[in-house]
């Protein structure tokens, strides 16, 4: 930087221009043979020191901690010419003690008298600034080293490029690269990424670009370093830059521990759905096990035994008591095969051999005659396709619904639909009772409601529970039968 400094005064004692002794900066001129402090401007006297003192001060006075060797080494930096100027730091005396300056010295010469004039600049509130975002920094760094994972800035130019400005010490723990690594080849990140994840991890950052929305993703990257996989979660914020690129700063974890968690957990449910499928298949086929040899053995006895009652009671001489008692066992024996044939359709309902339509349409005729509540089933088709279990699942579903509505609902209507919605076979089971409440489905004895989501599960549909219009609940269960339903016409009962 070049100065022109005007100087005025006598030539015994130079003083600085009026311009100077205005000036913001604290401004001295000292006699470059002596330096002994020849003027200072109206800054540096309102520092604190007694201007009679301050008129006999010298430079090394005035700068306590500057040394010999250091100032020789300046002024021989300098030169002789005028104007020539250079530059160091150190402290300043003021009342009270010192301050941090920055001091320009320029060589100027009056009635050839040569001068030095320093320019000193307060560095405190500069220092004070630099020591807080050192300590800040400091603050950052520790809490950053010691965040479970990787902290880092990534940013992708409106061309496509990209890069790291920063990454925490967890680089190397997590990618099994050094920082450095891939700062210097930032491409190696996506090539980390399993080639089967890459699409979506794109996709991903394609949609925090276009939106400026949170970058989250989950993926699995290949660590070369150990020869394996690991799942990481990626969480970032979006900063856009002025040329169109963006710039995202956050954090990646490795969640490989929760992961193989929770494909355990998924799969340890895969294997008790299975099992829990195959027990109630086989509860199924030992009921139409049980159903037939009641209704063939035990019922076939039973018509047996009234045939040969009714013989019997035929030749029975005239007496009351005896016609009385034979009345009496035949209507015992009516009685069991009542019972014998209601066993049998609890346990199997001959209806489900007709159909699941059929058999819908039966259970709401009989739940209508059995409780008093109307019931009306409707179909969309007069017969739908469903494989023997997918048919009789759906069946005992309706049948813990109606059960439901029977003991908690206080209903009077119950209507019933069954239609296809696209590839899916929709059950809908509304009724107008009181309906039901969210801590009814959490009770630990709910065994009805579990059992019936859990038969939905298996064949890969859903239940769900929602108030019915009006008031009440409606059941509604959604499959996707393994046979396509058969198409047919409308079918309309009111049991």
């Amino acid at each position: 930087m070049s100065l022109s400094v005007p100087v005025t005064g006598t030539a015994q004692e130079p003083v600085l221009a009026p311009e100077l002794q205005d000036a913001a900066a604290d401004i001295y001129l000292f006699d470059a043979a002596t330096l002994r402090l020849v003027d200072a401007n109206a800054g540096a006297r309102l520092g604190g020191i007694d201007p009679a003192r301050l008129a006999e001060m010298t430079l090394f006075e005035l700068a306590p901690e500057l040394e010999q060797a250091t100032l020789d080494a300046l002024l021989a930096q300098l030169g002789h010419a005028p104007g020539a100027q250079a530059t160091l730091r150190t402290r300043y005396l003021r009342a009270g003690g010192t301050y941090p300056v920055k001091l320009v010295f320029l060589r100027i010469v009056r009635d050839g008298r040569a001068l030095l004039l320093a320019v000193a600049d307060d560095l405190a509130l500069a220092l004070e600034i630099s020591v807080a975002l050192e300590q800040y920094q400091a603050g950052f760094d520790a809490v950053v080293d010691h965040t479970p994972g990787l902290v880092y800035q990534f940013l992708r130019q409106a061309d496509g490029t990209v890069a790291f400005p920063y990454l925490s010490e967890g680089c190397a723990a997590l990618l099994g690269l050094a920082g450095a690594e891939l700062q210097a080849a930032p491409q190696r990140f996506l090539e980390l990424v399993l080639p089967e994840d890459r699409g979506d991890y794109l996709d991903a950052m394609d949609a925090s670009q276009a939106g400026l929305s949170a970058w989250n993703w989950e993926g699995r990257i290949w660590i070369d370093a150990w020869k394996d996989v690991k799942w990481i979660n990626l969480r970032a914020t979006p900063f856009p830059l002025e040329d169109g690129g963006v710039r995202w700063d956050g954090i990646m974890t490795n969640i490989t521990a929760s992961k193989l968690e929770q494909e355990e957990i998924r799969d340890s449910r895969a294997r008790l759905a299975e099992l829990t499928d195959h027990i109630e298949q086989v509860k199924e086929q030992e009921r139409a096990r049980i159903a037939r040899e009641i209704h063939d053995d035990l019922g076939g006895n039973l018509t047996a035994i009234k045939m040969a009652l009714a013989m019997l009671a035929a030749r029975l001489p005239a007496d009351p008591v005896l016609a009385e008692k034979a009345q009496y066992v035949d209507d015992l024996v009516d009685r069991t095969i009542d019972a014998v044939h209601r066993i049998s359709l609890d346990l199997r309902p001959p209806m489900l051999d007709l159909g699941i339509v059929a058999a819908l349409d039966w259970q709401a005729r009989e739940f209508e005659k059995r409780m008093g509540i109307a019931c009306v089933f409707t179909s969309s088709d007069r017969e739908v396709a469903l494989a023997p279990s997918e048919a009789t699942a759906l069946f005992r579903i309706f049948q813990e619904a109606l059960t439901n509505i029977a003991k908690h609902a206080h209903a009077t209507r119950v209507t019933v639909d069954l239609r296809r919605e696209g590839r899916h076979l929709v059950l809908a089971i509304c009724d107008n009772g009181r309906g039901i409440a969210a801590s009814d489905r959490a009770k630990p004895q709910s065994f009805g409601l579990r059992g019936m989501s859990e038969r939905a599960r298996a064949l890969g549909g859903t239940l769900d529970l929602a108030p019915a219009p009006g008031g009440g609940t409606m059941v509604t269960v959604r499959i996707r039968p393994s046979a396509p339903a058969a198409a047919g016409q409308p079918s309309t009962t009111e049991a």
